[in-house]
């Protein structure tokens, strides 16, 4: 198959992860993938045989999206494309409209609970949907097409596995995520900032609006020496693995790639308890924190780094390899060109 995939951006982000370890999957299996975004520092990780082209389909403006919906169309026909794979909402519309203008059936991949206005207006118009979870399904039931189906992310091996380990050090805290609030990252360092008796340090790995509010916050608790802003870093697996324990305070979420990746890599988790996360670990959820509720994060965080009890290690057989995700939706997307129906799991 030949498939058009669009996405706002190709910066950090789970849906720029989702992508990038998407299109290289499909690719080894033998299919001719583009791309279409505004750009993003994670292009140089695509294979070279994944081509990216640039138009300004991250814009929330109608003429915009317009001019960039013609573009593609012009290509998918010029270049007997297959399919149009649409990821996030303003593609959405691109990948609708230039649908229409192009005869090509059109997919979205629908990796949040999004809010139920008008920016999802194309959705069920889609030939199809690939939802990352039960939950986003269930949230956006009414607004997807009739053979909507759910396909969990998946994750690469991970380059290196974590391993216990004992030592003087402090103990070490890992934080992973776009720095909005939203991840729930204020409410952790509210909590720590009454685990000051024990030695730990927390690293914390991305970048997004809240940073300059979330070092001031830091620097008022009193807590410059302990935690560590790195920004954006591509060796996420390697901080994970020497890590003592990862946070992951998120109060909403799709399907969190970034816990998926902890658990594949092997790190203990101290993770909030919402619909997504439930949904992948199941039965083994005894350890999770409601969201927001920084008393119990506090107790959770105290216990883990004073080392009076241990934060969950969730089964690496709980998340999908990017391999598996990719068999499953190269299936989904057969159907769809092929005009056929895939029952809704």
């Amino acid at each position: 198959m030949k498939i058009l995939m669009i996405l706002p951006e190709f910066e950090e982000g789970g849906v720029e992860r989702h992508v990038l370890w998407l299109s290289t999957e499909l690719s080894t299996l033998g299919h001719t993938v583009s791309i279409v975004t505004a750009g993003g520092r994670l292009e140089e990780k695509l294979p070279p045989e994944v081509r990216v082209m640039h138009l300004p389909v991250h814009r929330k403006n109608p003429f915009t999206a317009f001019f960039s919906a013609v573009r593609i169309a012009r290509i998918a026909r010029l270049e007997a494309f297959d399919l149009l794979h649409a990821h996030s909402r303003v593609p959405a519309w691109i990948a609708w409209w230039a649908s229409r203008m192009s005869g090509k059936p059109w997919i979205l991949t629908a990796h949040d609970r999004y809010r139920k206005n008008f920016a999802i207006g194309p959705f069920w118009k889609a030939d199809g949907a690939i939802c990352v979870s039960v939950a986003v399904r269930s949230h956006l039931e009414g607004f997807l097409p009739i053979n909507a189906v759910v396909i969990r992310n998946g994750i690469p091996d991970p380059s290196a596995r974590w391993q216990r380990k004992e030592g003087p050090g402090p103990f070490r805290f890992l934080f992973v995520g776009r720095l909005t609030r939203r991840k729930g990252l204020h409410v952790a360092l509210s909590a720590l900032a009454s685990v000051k008796e024990i030695r730990w340090v927390l690293d914390i790995l991305g970048d997004g609006p809240q940073r300059e509010e979330l070092e001031a916050m830091t620097v008022g608790l009193g807590l410059e020496e302990r935690v560590r802003f790195h920004g954006f870093r591509d060796d996420v697996g390697t901080w994970m693995a020497s890590s003592d324990c990862l946070l992951f305070p998120s109060f909403d979420e799709g399907m969190p790639l970034t816990l998926m990746q902890g658990i594949r890599t092997g790190v203990p988790v101290l993770a909030s308890g919402i619909d997504p996360v439930l949904e992948l670990v199941g039965e083994e959820a005894a350890g999770l924190i409601p969201p927001g509720e920084a008393k119990t994060w506090e107790r959770a965080l105290s216990g883990v780094a004073s080392r009076e009890c241990e934060a969950p290690v969730f089964n690496p057989a709980l998340v999908p390899s990017s391999a598996e995700m990719a068999a499953r939706v190269e299936t989904y997307l057969k159907t769809i060109v092929s005009g056929g129906k895939e029952q809704t799991s």
